[in-house]
């Protein structure tokens, strides 16, 4: 038997966690795992608790939560030989969509118990690890405003992004990459290491976690029509043909702005200098993966996803 920890994040998202730590340990310990079960109760404890795990050897840490406790437990396990496994449990879950793990329990136990790893990519940016996307400019606006809100979920976060779009002013950005230098005046620069902010939005659809590179997405400020075909072109798939985006691939970039001011890592608001160096970690971190995902295709893609997600398969006894 393996060991392994399971680490839940009781309040993340808006579904209910009950009884998901006996269905998880259950299938676990089928598939060959003495499992230690742990539960959040702050910022910073899934890194504690799998920087632990770490420490004693266990085979695998299995996070149940959102994009921030994914990104806290992930953050830990960079480097090691540890598999990290997801149980989606958040409002967004974009690490999971993009890597094809249902947003749904039972089925994402059983993406954990066959067992198969990949070795993906991580971010960092000011040395802070991200796993999705980082960014700056009018999505993080919209975090710190989303993170404020007593309620979660996509109706939220879209009512968070029409709240701030009223008001919002694009700044300068100066991005160094690949030995060129560009400077814009941007509504978005997001960092992706994988293709969607969650929740489907594909900010970044062609975007891989095993390439050793970012794609960097730059998004110009236009009419309030070509704004709305941003947005439409966010769920998809087809954003990287707007007019209005400018992408660009690189293993690493540094981006300036005039002042410090808001981002977002995963999701999650905070506060970062007017100096950005960004960084991708190839092959930094063991994933737990379904082993069956095809490539993205617009429309294509979003539609087979959201129709997975309401109706996920079982693996065949």
């Amino acid at each position: 038997m393996a060991d392994a920890m399971l680490i839940i994040n009781p309040i993340s998202g808006t579904a209910k966690k009950d009884g998901l730590d006996a269905k998880a340990e259950k299938a676990m310990r089928a598939a060959g795992y003495n499992v230690d079960v742990r539960f959040t109760t702050c910022r910073g404890e899934a890194t504690r608790f799998a920087a632990e795990a770490a420490a004693k050897g266990y085979d695998s840490v299995i996070a149940a939560g959102g994009d921030g406790t994914i990104n806290e437990t992930a953050q830990a396990l960079c480097g090691t030989a540890v598999k990290f496994g997801i149980i989606p449990a958040g409002s967004g879950n974009g690490l999971a969509r993009h890597i094809g793990i249902p947003v749904n329990v039972d089925a994402a136990l059983d993406v954990i118990s066959r067992g198969i790893v990949a070795k993906c990519d991580y971010g960092t940016v000011n040395n802070l690890p991200f796993f999705c996307t980082f960014g700056v400019g009018f999505d993080a606006a919209v975090s710190h405003n989303f993170a404020k809100q007593s309620r979660r979920g996509l109706f939220t976060y879209l009512k968070s992004a029409f709240t701030q779009y009223i008001n919002y002013k694009p700044d300068t950005y100066t991005i160094s990459a690949n030995g060129k230098i560009l400077t814009e005046r941007a509504f978005v620069v997001a960092c992706c290491n994988a293709s969607q902010y969650g929740n489907n939005a594909y900010i970044a659809p062609k975007a891989s976690i095993t390439d050793g590179l970012l794609d960097i997405i730059i998004i110009h400020q236009g009419s309030p029509i070509d704004t709305a075909m941003v947005g439409m072109d966010l769920f998809t798939g087809y954003i990287d043909s707007n007019t209005l985006i400018h992408t660009l691939r690189a293993p690493a970039a540094v981006i300036y702005r005039s002042n410090e001011g808001p981002a977002h890592i995963d999701g999650e608001p905070m506060m970062l200098d007017d100096i950005m160096d960004v960084k991708c970690h190839h092959h930094g971190l063991n994933v737990l993966i379904p082993g069956d995902k095809q490539p993205f295709r617009p429309l294509v893609t979003p539609v087979r996803s959201f129709w997975r997600n309401l109706f996920p398969r079982r693996k065949k006894d």
